[in-house]
């Protein structure tokens, strides 16, 4: 009972960190994710404008951060804000001109395209994708 008990209790201590983690995105056109928390660690990958992470651990300048996929990664920390950001989770996501599937088609969008959030309607997102482009994308599409 006391396992079971215990088990519980960490599971909602962890949910409830991961609920709490403060959302980020990058900043600059594009940033490096490390490793390790530092520049003599190897680059894993790199993400552009408005790519959005929940950061996870600081360590000094440096931010673990973690991605809609559960990738992890280091990032510098004058590379993120605490800016309003979405990223694509599905194949192809479609932008339209206003909030709704009647609205005209703008443009589409691939799974890992990030977008900077600019407001909500319901269940719609505007969103500006880091060329300037403007439209509204239903929030069931997005992290």
């Amino acid at each position: 009972m006391k396992k079971i008990f215990l088990l519980i209790v960490l599971s909602i201590v962890f949910l409830a960190g991961e609920a709490s983690a403060k959302r980020i995105a990058v900043s600059v056109d594009k940033a490096n994710i490390r490793s390790g928390p530092g520049t003599n660690y190897g680059v894993i990958w790199s993400a552009g404008k408005y790519y959005p992470f929940n950061v996870i651990k600081q360590s000094g300048e440096w931010l673990k951060v973690r991605d809609f996929e559960d990738d992890e990664g280091w990032i510098f920390h004058k590379n993120v804000e605490s800016l309003p950001a979405v990223i694509i989770k599905v194949p192809l996501a479609n932008v339209r001109e206003g909030p709704g599937e009647t609205g005209r088609l703008l443009f589409q969008a691939e799974k890992g395209v990030s977008l900077k959030r600019l407001g909500t309607k319901g269940k719609w997102l505007k969103v500006e994708h880091s060329d300037g482009e403007v439209g509204w994308i239903h929030e069931s599409l997005v992290w």
